[in-house]
């Protein structure tokens, strides 16, 4: 499994939607991930684990901690990651359970937590569960061995 572009919004310090062009990194070799304490390093690993699997990259963060503080109200939280499998492109989408405006009058409302997986052939899986069985189906691996 090859990321390729990783978008996150509202997401951790994010606080607007940002777009990490991986491809640019080239298709072999290892990479460092490098930057001042809370410059978000931690919060690339807990977005790639989070679009594959629903969790973060470790045990001591919550899904529940991921909305960033930093963003506006109407900034929509979510992670997407494009990856390459086996010469394949799939595209897997999530967003956390968390506080949105209302759409109809004042206050909050809870927008529920959801994930959606684009297959090569245009196909999809769509919810939490379903995502998460079909990610660990594709790559062979569940979230614990892939962190």
């Amino acid at each position: 499994m090859r990321p390729i572009k990783l978008t996150v919004s509202a997401f951790g310090p994010y606080a607007g939607k940002t777009v990490f062009d991986l491809d640019l990194l080239g298709e072999k070799g290892l990479y460092l991930i490098t930057g001042d304490t809370g410059a978000g390093k931690t919060t690339i690993f807990d977005a790639i684990v989070f679009a594959l699997y629903g969790e973060a990259s470790g045990s001591s963060r919550q899904t529940s901690t991921f909305r960033s503080k930093y963003a506006a109200d109407d900034t929509p939280t979510f992670v997407e990651l494009v990856f390459d499998y086996a010469g394949q492109i799939y595209t897997v989408r999530r967003n956390p359970e968390y506080p949105r405006p209302s759409k109809r009058g004042d206050g909050f409302t809870t927008q529920d937590a959801d994930a959606t997986l684009t297959r090569p052939d245009g196909t999809t899986v769509t919810k939490m569960r379903d995502v998460t069985k079909a990610i660990s189906e594709l790559i062979g691996v569940d979230r614990n061995q892939f962190s």
